[in-house]
């Protein structure tokens, strides 16, 4: 008798029911907050850093580029290593072009004989960037000279700053791209050269 009562006295105890149902809510609370926080900080960081290269392109296509090239690449790099990890990595790449619709676009060439369209078996392509390959993509190195079309990307990668990035299926690293497309300032004439070359 004296067990029934007991037993009948614990089922309608509601004492540390808050306790336990916070047990079951707290690891989706924080995940959900974690998660809140890591999409926040990856979108400022691609704000920053398109924001950083904007103002790097339109530095870029002054007259006087050549000589300040490295020192804007370390502006952009500074202001991105200010609110990532110092283990981040970020990668800079330019790319000049003649006009703005050779931007990603491949080396021309004549297809012959088998009509693959691959560029080997000796068929003659323009050597547009001028390195004596055919390339998938004619951009040249660099910042080019008047009137080119330059293409200048950045590429941050870094890891995630919360631990629970496994548990919400993401990637453990962060990646941010941006690019910027802006044409040199007619300072001189742009070079027109045209160099053919054969595919291997």
């Amino acid at each position: 008798m004296m067990r029934f009562k007991f037993l009948r006295s614990l089922s309608r105890n509601k004492d540390g029911a808050t306790l336990t149902e916070f047990g079951f809510v707290a690891p989706v609370l924080i995940l959900m907050i974690m998660g809140i926080f890591d999409m926040a900080h990856t979108q400022y960081t691609s704000a920053l850093v398109h924001g950083a290269m904007q103002k790097a392109g339109r530095d870029l296509t002054l007259e006087s580029a050549g000589s300040l090239e490295s020192t804007i690449d370390a502006r952009v790099v500074d202001s991105v290593s200010a609110v990532v990890p110092a283990n981040a990595t970020v990668t800079l790449e330019k790319l000049s072009h003649f006009e703005f619709e050779d931007i990603g676009e491949a080396e021309e060439f004549t297809d012959e004989g088998t009509l693959d369209g691959i560029c080997n078996n000796g068929e003659p392509f323009v050597d547009a960037n001028q390195n004596g390959q055919w390339d998938a993509d004619r951009g040249a190195a660099g910042i080019g000279g008047a009137r080119d079309a330059v293409l200048y990307t950045a590429v941050v990668t870094y890891p995630r700053l919360f631990p629970m990035y496994g548990l919400a299926g993401l990637p453990q690293e962060v990646t941010v791209r941006a690019s910027t497309v802006l044409r040199n300032q007619p300072y001189a004439q742009q070079d027109e050269t045209v160099v053919t070359g054969n595919c291997i």
